[in-house]
């Protein structure tokens, strides 16, 4: 195959150092802003869609975090049985999510946990439910940047069980499963997503596979929910997520596979 038309992504040495890190980033902006040094919470939570950070600041459940010195996003804490967590909205996409990922792990973080709002590929199952995904079908790029070309990126055995067990216990309804992750939500076709369901895919998302071989790469531990809410708005009731009380679940599912990770860690 010529260089014209080899694809980049095939050109990386996992092996070699990276140059530009997140720890310098973060020191960088922290001196430019003059805000004081920052450890975030020990668990964090990035909330693609952002309604999860709307739903606790109006509840008064959350603060605003001044010194986190990101560019891009925002930092808020919230509590749960006495332990603060860290929350961040709107990551939307593979290469934000872990962008943010880096960062938070950078300044202390010691376990991740992501939940995304997701289309329905399975024929069996009836929205809205949570997914755990256990293998995260790599079609984005970021992924490539962290590991070697496989067809799947995927979650630890060890923490799956750990989370699974707690949410178990806590009565909480939660599958387990496969899901495509694609940089391109607008470029499913009929053909492709019945061949996702033939592989036995359940959601469609757009992070996790760049998050889980992060977390792979990086040795850090990480977890992704998808919230499947959706039929790809081919029903009248596509995107509902059942409410405050929907989120309230969805917060307490997060919360939950945080304090197992952080316990397994």
């Amino acid at each position: 195959m010529s260089n014209e038309t080899k694809s980049p992504l095939f050109e990386h040495d996992h092996t070699e150092k990276p140059v530009f890190l997140a720890g310098n980033m973060l020191e960088a902006a922290r001196l430019q802003k003059n805000l004081p040094s920052l450890t975030v919470p020990h668990g964090c939570l990035l909330d693609f869609d952002g309604e999860l950070v709307d739903f606790l600041l109006m509840t008064g459940a959350t603060t605003h975090e001044p010194a986190w010195p990101c560019f891009h996003t925002r930092l808020y804490r919230w509590s749960v049985d006495g332990t603060e967590y860290g929350i961040i909205g709107g990551t939307v996409g593979a290469s934000f999510s872990v962008l943010v990922a880096e960062e938070l792990f950078a300044l202390g973080c010691r376990a991740l946990v992501t939940i995304s709002s997701a289309g329905l590929i399975a024929e069996q199952f009836q929205t809205p439910l949570f997914l755990l995904i256990e293998q995260a079908l790599r079609d984005e790029g970021t992924s490539y940047h962290y590991l070697p070309p496989e067809r799947y990126a995927q979650a630890s055995s060890p923490l799956l069980e750990a989370v699974a067990r707690r949410l178990n216990d806590a009565g909480l309804q939660c599958i387990r499963g496969k899901s495509w992750t694609t940089d391109a939500p607008f470029r499913e076709t009929q053909k492709l997503i019945s061949a996702r369901r033939d592989e036995g895919i359940i959601s469609v998302e757009m992070e996790a596979a760049a998050l889980l071989a992060m977390g792979t790469a990086l040795n850090k531990p990480v977890i992704c929910f998808a919230h499947i809410t959706n039929s790809m708005a081919t029903r009248d009731d596509d995107f509902e997520k059942g409410g405050d009380d929907g989120h309230e679940t969805a917060l307490k599912v997060c919360a939950l596979a945080l304090s197992a990770l952080l316990e397994h860690n």
